[in-house]
């Protein structure tokens, strides 16, 4: 009875853990691609976990009165399959990460890298993004608008951010759209991503950047396409 008991509650433990991992709808291409990767590792991180917990129990049961414990005794056999069985996992594992990582919203070198020569962001809306101590700065490509602490980004279309720091090292980190990259004094970094749902998100710093850094954040507001266009205008109109 106590074993069956045990038994329950490893399960009740497996199935709650899944229920509290299980991602909810992304609201982007990156946080999408992050969340199936998430889900893919759990398929296989629950049985083994469970795997692993029933055979505690059945050992803590089976030998719980065992005065006169034996030798383990060798076992090729299971020693290779526990072997390969570990292999395959942790092959699988690689490649899912690798095909991940490989993403061009995730990394967008591997784009440039398999643009031949093109650019791989020519048809993507481009903004120049500008981190200093202790706030952020958003300039739109050539349509001469700029804003702070405010970062608005149209739905359903391809945007590529050009980073660029005056001081230290900074980065910028959108969790409900996966966005994050460290940008560096001197060089110009790239982030992309491809918002799916209008709404409202927190940008922050992800980098300890000094005395101000917990208070170096900005809002992001994600619009349908005709409403990006309209506040566009709007600002283009306010700056002329």
């Amino acid at each position: 009875m106590r074993l069956r008991r045990r038994v329950l509650q490893a399960g009740l433990v497996v199935v709650g853990l899944s229920l509290l991992a299980a991602p909810v709808t992304a609201q982007s291409v990156n946080r999408a691609a992050i969340d199936d990767l998430n889900e893919q590792l759990l398929y296989v991180a629950l049985p083994l976990t469970l795997f692993v917990e029933l055979t505690l129990v059945y050992v803590i049961y089976r030998f719980r009165n065992n005065d006169d414990p034996k030798p383990t005794v060798d076992d090729p056999a299971l020693e290779v399959t526990w072997t390969a069985a570990t292999g395959a996992i942790l092959v699988f594992v690689g490649v899912s990460a690798f095909v991940v990582m490989a993403n061009p919203y995730i990394t967008p070198a591997a784009a440039e890298a398999s643009a031949d020569g093109d650019d791989a962001f020519a048809n993507d809306t481009e903004i120049d993004v500008l981190a200093y101590q202790w706030g952020w700065e958003f300039a739109y490509g050539e349509a001469n608008v700029t804003t702070e602490e405010r970062l608005v980004l149209p739905a359903e279309k391809n945007v590529t951010f050009r980073l660029r720091t005056t001081d230290v090292i900074h980065a910028i980190y959108i969790p409900q759209l996966g966005v994050k990259q460290d940008i560096f004094p001197g060089r110009t970094m790239t982030a992309r991503t491809h918002a799916t749902e209008p709404g409202e998100y927190r940008l922050y710093c992800a980098e300890m950047c000094g005395a101000g850094h917990s208070k170096m954040d900005a809002t992001v507001v994600v619009k349908n396409q005709s409403g990006y266009d309209a506040w566009m205008e709007n600002q283009t109109t306010a700056a002329g």
